[in-house]
């Protein structure tokens, strides 16, 4: 069976930060600390928020779905720069990595990018995050700086930015 990508409705909302929750404490565990983790999943995904980005027309939230069940997500978002489009989250459980899922959603991700007449693909990755680091350097990202942000409650964000530099 192979899954497919959709966009997320807001009966979604409710299962996203369970599902988040899950990937999170699986895969953060020794990259950030739990309080970190804890703090970051409750800013980013409580249910309201995400019903209220559903209705923004510059954020796509898509879901991976295996067998009537959501299995990763991604959310896509328009920066400032007017050609741009970046992967503000894209996530797969666990139970499915290495699968092609995540090509999967960078296609999709390319796709919405060219729907809106956009030129330009970008993510942030945390620096010590190596695994996700070199899964998007195999599907085509290029490390093109460094991305240090405060996100409150004491935590920062040190994250490589990464581009697309094959469309």
């Amino acid at each position: 069976m192979i899954p497919a990508v959709s966009a997320l409705v807001e009966s979604d909302a409710h299962t996203i930060p369970l599902l988040a929750d899950t990937i999170w404490r699986h895969h953060y565990a020794g990259i950030i600390s739990s309080q970190q983790i804890d703090y970051m999943l409750a800013q980013r995904y409580q249910p309201e928020l995400i019903t209220q980005q559903l209705m923004d027309f510059s954020i796509w939230w898509r879901k991976l779905v295996l067998a009537d069940v959501i299995i990763g997500f991604s959310c896509y978002t328009r920066t400032k720069r007017p050609d741009e489009l970046k992967i503000d989250k894209l996530y797969i459980h666990c139970d499915h990595h290495r699968k092609g899922y995540g090509a999967m959603l960078i296609a999709d991700a390319l796709k919405i990018m060219r729907e809106n007449n956009l030129s330009s693909l970008i993510l942030t990755v945390n620096k010590r995050n190596q695994s996700a680091i070199r899964a998007y350097q195999h599907y085509g990202f290029e490390i093109a700086g460094d991305s240090m942000v405060d996100i409150g409650g004491g935590f920062v964000m040190d994250d490589y930015l990464m581009t697309l530099s094959k469309l």
